[in-house]
This record gives C-alpha cells, structure tokens and sequence, in this order.
C-alpha cells in the first residue's frame, strides 16, 4: 500500500486533522505563561506590608552583612556620611550601565566622603566579585543571605538604589535602572545637607 494510491497507510485510516493537537491545548500553551506571571505577581503583592521598612522620610533600615571577603559592611558604621545602598546582580544588564556612574560619582564626591554599599540580590558571590572587578568597582558588595535585607528593603528585582542622608534618612528611592539624571537628583539631596 502506498501513499498516492489514497490507501491508509499500514492499515490505519487517517482522520482528517489527525496528528495535530487540540486546540485546547494552543489555547492553554498560550494561557499558562500569564497565568505564571499573574501567580508570581500576587506572591510579590502579598508580602506583608509590615516587612518593608525602607520609606522615603524614615531611617533606613539597619543591616550589618559580610562583603565578598567576609569583612562587615554596616549601615550604623557610614552614619554622618552620605550614602547610596545600591541592590544590583552580575546577571542584571541594568546593572552594567549603573557601575559607571556609581564609580564617577565616587570619584567625583571623594571629598564630601560619599559611601556607596552594594548589595547582591539573587545571585552567587563568584558571580558578583567576577562583575565587580570587570566593572572596576571599589565600594563593597555585601551578599544578603535570604534576601532577609532586600526584604526588608521591599525590593523586588534589581537595580534599586536609596539615597540616604547624613543622619541616616532615606530621602530618595530609585526603583529601576538609575541614570544619569536620578543620579544627580539624588546626589543633591544627601550631599547638600551638612
């Protein structure tokens, strides 16, 4: 038996649309990944309120975290300095365009005693210290055990960046990609306090 003679072949009579798959399950293949994003999304928006204590007026929440050479980086430790706590990770491409710019402000406010503490969200410290010394970066990059700080930081992905004052306040919230714009904005508020 053979196929231009429209005889079945091996025997088995094919039904028209045989061989495809339902359309309930293009349906569902099309359904499922927002389904996924709506769970993940809800997950995100449940967390108790109480657990984000990083507000825009307050103090910032104190954290005291091992840096990539097991030396302790602390908040309470930078008082009296301004500072920028910056949430950020090697696989973040965000975060690439944003070492720059925290690296030039550095530089640029040496003299005003300007702290900038990273703080590794979601990734391995191999990682992270590979992308610190490729990115010529100099501040430290403390790792977050359980994510316990960005919690209670109420980050969700990186990058996000506070500003916080000399008297330990944030005053400005950066949620996203900090650019060149947010970066001055920010800067004038914690370094023209005195």
């Amino acid at each position: 038996m053979t196929a231009t003679t429209g005889e079945p072949l091996g025997g088995a009579v094919l039904q028209p649309g045989a061989g495809r798959l339902p359309r309930a399950w293009y349906i569902a293949s099309a359904i499922a990944p927002l389904l996924v994003l709506a769970v993940w999304g809800a997950l995100l928006l449940a967390r108790p309120a109480a657990t984000v204590l990083a507000r825009v007026g307050e103090a910032a929440p104190a954290f005291t975290l091992a840096d990539l050479d097991g030396n302790p980086v602390s908040l309470a430790e930078l008082r009296g300095r301004p500072v920028i706590v910056n949430f950020w990770a090697s696989w973040c491409g965000p975060c690439v365009d944003e070492f720059p710019l925290l690296k030039s402000a550095m530089a640029a406010h040496h003299g005003d005693q300007l702290a900038v503490v990273g703080i590794v969200f979601g990734d391995r410290s191999e990682a992270a210290r590979d992308f610190m010394a490729r990115m010529g970066a100099t501040w430290p990059a403390a790792m977050d055990p359980g994510d316990a700080i960005a919690t209670r930081y109420g980050i969700i992905g990186p990058p996000d960046s506070f500003f916080i004052n000399r008297d330990g306040v944030v005053v400005s919230r950066q949620l996203g990609q900090l650019r060149a714009a947010d970066l001055e904005r920010g800067l004038a508020l914690i370094l023209g306090e005195e």
